[in-house]
């Protein structure tokens, strides 16, 4: 494979599985956000708690949503940017449901084993997701410098 093949493949836009894919997603946070914004709308004196819950929920979704959108309208090459930054979004996700479970906690002044190892498990998940993609983005961004016409002038 010449240079210019491996080049032309790192240029490349989304394909069309990629591109499904982020549609999922974006669908996917539209409707959860829709969805948990109607019941919100439809059920009147809710606790404070779960209003505060639903508009962070609906925070998330929308979230996703417009990161779907944008990730599916991208005509140019990203360089495993859609990676890190559904990998930031998935930390913030992770951070937000451990202050909220920290406040729930810190409340009740109860300590719940089980939400602690899901929150560990689950910011465990996040911080590894993000190396990864942070990674991947350098890796193809080093090799897209080493392969450019102008690093053979060099």
């Amino acid at each position: 494979m010449t240079p210019e093949e491996v080049l032309s493949r790192l240029e490349a836009p989304l394909s069309l599985r990629k591109r499904i894919a982020y549609l999922t997603v974006a669908l996917a946070g539209l409707t959860a956000s829709a969805l948990i914004g109607l019941l919100w709308a439809t059920e009147p004196d809710l606790p404070l708690r779960t209003e505060v819950a639903f508009a962070v929920l609906v925070t998330i979704g929308l979230c996703w949503a417009a990161f779907g959108g944008w990730a599916v309208t991208r005509r140019t090459p990203l360089f495993a940017r859609d990676r890190v930054i559904a990998a930031w979004l998935g930390a913030g996700a992770w951070l937000t449901l451990t202050i909220g479970a920290s406040a729930i906690t810190i409340l009740r002044h109860e300590f719940e084993p089980a939400v602690a190892g899901i929150v560990l498990t689950l910011g465990v998940l996040a911080a590894v997701n993000l190396r990864a993609a942070r990674r991947a983005r350098a890796a193809l961004t080093r090799r897209k410098t080493e392969l450019s016409p102008s690093a053979g002038e060099r």
